[in-house]
């Protein structure tokens, strides 16, 4: 039996799990039927993966055993896979309902953490799949590479292994016991943290520097109170829409600034227009926890991560100023992580915004609002994917919200698109779909300043109800 033990950081994951609020991440994957697909084209795929029964690969297989991973010896398929058809016509606001309402569930602890449902019956000749797992099994960045492994390029190929049994990486031969194992990674570990921690000091001293000088700085108290910080609920709402990449790319080119950056203002634009049509926008400028990946291997496993802090200027109506608000707040952290190590960068994370976890996790620090929402980037296959001749035509991340932060976007790039998930409760954030039109209309607004900078009224004063 293969057993690892549960990562600091996935430990967190599974600690801050409750039920109204999942620690799963997900996606829903929409496909184009092949063009010479018989009726049954779906019923065969999902008739093909059930009677296989190919075993599971890790992290599929995984079962979670006190503090340890071990492999699944009832591995049961039919708790995990499920085949559903949406009542016709199949909308795309049906699909979504579906989603939102399988993304509100927990995953049973007793079973490896993770459920696939494939849905047929979706407009436009296409299919979907809605896959979710834990976070404490996979983060943003393994769980893409997981995708391009999972699918092909060649339309041509047909292959009916399921996605939790493709094979991801090779094991590598170990000629140590696994205690031997264990105790060399976990001294090896420690000595990594003992000798990094001048250069951690070094930051936390530059870091209040910072604090004094830059007007751009943005501590883990900056944060406002909004609609988006309060308890949230078990409901959860989803919604997704496609923006072409090339859109991206000509205003960050006009406007020197990066694709990431013209990403977050766009959202930050988007999510005051939408504060302001319910009378909610704080005088302060909201804060957004920017996830920033430090994984440095090919591994597809666990979580590799940290994150920046983002200044989204809401306070201002200038799109143009909120940008250069955007950017230089995100550079700072930039600059600080790229003078650590992975290792040094996880140590100071856990200094910097171990108050903010302890709040999420007990609710003791009432006032330590560290961010208001999260806004998350991961880049995504360039070129078309193909599921047993089926080709991928879009991938819609769904992420996790928790109390205190009810709002998560969460966006990843494939072929010439950028792919926008929006997640969110559905008590605290009211009519959360609108902010899909409100994107579009601020991403309008910077094409239109890519083209003439020097304008000064540049705001959309469209209000939505609610």
């Amino acid at each position: 039996m293969s057993i690892r033990p549960v990562a600091p950081t996935d430990f967190l994951f599974l600690t801050l799990e409750k039920r109204h609020q999942p620690m799963h991440v997900g996606g829903l994957f929409l496909f184009k039927l092949p063009e010479d697909a018989p009726p049954t084209f779906i019923q065969d795929l999902v008739a093909d993966i059930r009677e296989a029964k190919i075993p599971p690969i890790e992290p599929f297989n995984q079962v979670l055993k006190g503090l340890f991973w071990a492999t699944d010896k009832e591995f049961d398929l039919d708790h995990h896979f499920r085949h559903i058809a949406l009542p016709a016509p199949g909308r795309i606001r049906e699909l979504l309902v579906y989603v939102s309402q399988a993304h509100s569930a927990l995953l049973d602890r007793a079973k490896p953490l993770w459920m696939c449902h494939i849905i047929e019956g979706i407009e436009g000749n296409r299919f979907g799949i809605y896959f979710k797992i834990h976070h404490a099994l996979i983060d943003g960045i393994a769980g893409m590479r997981l995708i391009e492994k999972s699918f092909c390029a060649d339309p041509n190929q047909r292959v009916t292994l399921p996605l939790w049994s493709i094979e991801t990486a090779k094991p590598q031969h170990q000629s140590n016991t696994p205690s031997l194992r264990m105790f060399k990674k976990a001294y090896r570990l420690t000595r990594d943290q003992v000798t990094g921690l001048p250069t951690v000091f070094q930051e936390l001293n530059q870091m209040v520097k910072e604090r004094r000088q830059s007007e751009d700085y943005v501590s883990t108290a900056n944060a406002p109170s909004s609609i988006f910080n309060q308890r949230i609920s078990s409901g959860r709402r989803f919604a997704a829409q496609s923006f072409k990449l090339e859109r991206f790319q000509h205003i960050a080119s006009a406007l020197d600034a990066t694709i990431n950056d013209v990403i977050i203002a766009m959202c930050a634009g988007a999510i005051r227009n939408y504060l302001i049509s319910l009378d909610q926008l704080p005088k302060r400028p909201l804060i957004a926890m920017v996830p920033a990946s430090i994984r440095i291997d090919d591994s597809y496993t666990g979580n590799r991560l940290t994150m920046m802090l983002a200044n989204l200027a809401t306070d201002t109506a200038n799109p143009l100023k909120r940008l250069s608000i955007i950017k230089r707040s995100l550079q700072l952290s930039k600059n600080r992580f790229n003078r650590m190590t992975p290792q040094q960068i996880l140590n100071y994370s856990a200094l910097i915004y171990g108050p903010t976890g302890l709040h999420i996790l007990s609710g003791l620090l009432p006032k330590q609002q560290a961010f208001n929402l999260v806004i998350s980037n991961v880049a995504g296959p360039t070129k078309p994917l193909y599921w047993n001749g089926a080709q991928l035509d879009a991938i819609y991340p769904a992420s996790i919200v928790c109390d205190g932060q009810a709002l998560n976007i969460t966006l990843t790039s494939y072929m010439d698109k950028l792919e926008v998930g929006l997640t969110a409760c559905r008590k605290s954030v009211p009519k959360m779909q609108n902010l899909l039109t409100l994107l579009e209309e601020e991403l309008q607004i910077f094409e239109h300043l890519a083209v003439n900078p020097d304008l000064t009224t540049t705001e959309s004063h469209h209000v939505y109800p609610v």
